[in-house]
């Protein structure tokens, strides 16, 4: 008898076995969310903010309250999500080069290519890479398709009141008239027909990159009309908020085109500009879910992992400012959304995570080898138990040496220069009161500062603009090579 139940146990595992290693690897549609701040209903950032599309996903998966970008500005943070380095390794830091054009980054197999070797079938749309960033002979080796769907047209004349000239992004307010000619209604299309005609034999890498809330803010009336101006709710602003942060920091952000909240206030242009964000923000939702609403039409939605993330935040007001390239907690929140087989429902982590995160999980979700290359860490513990223990931050770093540390209690920046922010997002979640040069919180910055990066590569060659750079040796600031000593006045 015992001679015949070892192979019979032994076939049986080999069965066993043979049912596991053919089990369907997970499909992966992949949102990306351009200057994209915690206004968002399941976030609770703008009491009125309507998302119901954003919402519904989060309570299919897990929605990170606490997740953060690893830069402030489009293509280092993007950059560094697809290939899962942080800016201060590569020395990407402004809106160009790409990654095949610097050295460390030229051979790096990304996120989407990784997929695409495994043999998925992959798709991208919309603004997944910064634009140019990745040229067109080098896009077949990240996704076997991609399918361009901007549209640079704009209203005959500009419709904010701003002075002049502009930049031609800075202008928000109702167009065009049709959902359908705006240029996330296409992005969805053409996300949409991706997922229809997805092959049946293999899976799916689908992502699709939204434009807005991302300037210009512009959307159909029907969305402004959800805000109404008379009883607009407004961000809160401490009119001395500069009064404590220090010199440096007001350089991160000079001679960059977004306009200052004084400019805002004196052309009347603070209320539609948050009208414009709100309204551009429930139309980007809207064609999220289109594109949702076709998954589940496709019958492949139980085995897809649905990822949702933005690339930075965006100030609307906050710090004085509007924009992002700040180390402030209005830059560098995201929203981040997992939801899918395996992960937990209507769950909310209150963990600190990173963008660079998404790399790992999903190469530990779709059952691929992890990789020692890769700088973040698998949320896959967190996936599955919002409360599991975490023990790294977030750090978010800005042109070269200026890096933020984000832990659950606290954020602490610090810049080239040596100066300072500490600030209790517990007590103080507006970030009103540095408390760095409080002395009693000196142990509190030291632990902190054990996170700085301790690499911190310069500017890669034929870095574009956004590049600020500080010379310890006279103290001079350069920006876009000009050099601003240090009695010279802060930018405004």
């Amino acid at each position: 008898m015992k001679r015949f139940l070892l192979p019979s146990l032994f076939a049986l595992l080999c069965v066993l076995c043979g049912q596991v290693s053919a089990a369907p690897k997970p499909n992966v549609l992949f949102f990306a969310i351009d200057d994209q701040n915690d206004w968002i209903g399941c976030m609770g950032g703008h009491p009125q903010v309507k998302t119901p599309n954003i919402d519904r996903l989060a309570k299919r998966g897990t929605l990170f309250l606490n997740a953060h970008c690893q830069a402030p500005l489009c293509n280092p943070s993007r950059s560094s999500l697809l290939t899962g380095l942080r800016p201060s390794s590569t020395g990407i830091y402004g809106l160009m080069p790409g990654i095949r054009e610097v050295e460390q980054t030229k051979n790096h197999v990304t996120l989407p290519q990784t997929f695409t070797d495994a043999g998925y079938h992959t798709f991208t749309t919309g603004k997944i890479y910064h634009d140019g960033s990745i040229k067109p002979k080098d896009q077949p080796r990240e996704f076997n398709t991609w399918v361009q769907t901007r549209n640079r047209t704009r209203p005959e004349k500009p419709i904010a009141n701003l002075p002049e000239p502009r930049h031609p992004a800075m202008d928000w307010g109702p167009w065009p008239e049709r959902d359908e000619d705006a240029v996330d209604y296409a992005t969805a299309s053409a996300a949409i027909d991706a997922l229809k005609n997805a092959p049946k034999d293999k899976p799916f890498f689908v992502a699709a990159g939204f434009r807005l809330p991302h300037v210009p803010c512009y959307a159909p009336q029907k969305w402004f009309d959800l805000y109404p101006d008379a009883t607009l709710k407004m961000p809160p602003v401490l009119e001395n908020d500069r009064d404590d942060t220090p010199r440096f920091s007001w350089y991160l952000h000079w001679s960059l085109p977004e306009p200052r909240l004084h400019t805002l206030r004196e052309r009347n242009e603070w209320r539609p500009l948050v009208r414009a964000y709100l309204a551009s923000t429930s139309f980007m939702d809207s064609q999220l879910g289109r594109v949702l609403d076709a998954l589940e039409a496709t019958g492949r939605a139980d085995n897809t992992i649905v990822v949702v993330w933005g690339d930075h935040g965006w100030h609307v007001g906050e710090k004085l400012i509007t924009g992002k390239n700040t180390l402030w907690e209005r830059s560098t929140r995201v929203p981040l959304i997992f939801a899918g087989p395996g992960i937990a429902k209507s769950a909310k982590c209150g963990r600190t995570v990173e963008l660079l995160d998404i790399f790992p999980t999903l190469l530990e979700m779709a059952a691929f080898p992890a990789r020692a290359d890769l700088e973040g860490h698998s949320l896959v513990p967190l996936l599955k138990n919002a409360n599991a223990p975490r023990e790294w931050p977030a750090i978010t770093t800005h042109n070269h040496d200026n890096h933020g540390i984000r832990t659950e209690r606290w954020r602490y920046i610090h810049y080239a220069d040596g100066s300072e922010e500490l600030y209790d997002m517990q007590a103080d979640p507006n970030e009103w009161k540095n408390l760095a040069g409080d002395p009693k919180h000196a142990k509190i910055k030291a632990d902190l500062a054990k996170w700085l990066p301790k690499v911190n590569k310069k500017p890669v060659p034929n870095s574009a603009q956004r590049i600020l750079t500080y010379n310890p040796e006279t103290g001079e600031v350069n920006w876009e090579g000009k050099n601003v000593g240090k009695d010279d006045p802060i930018p405004d």
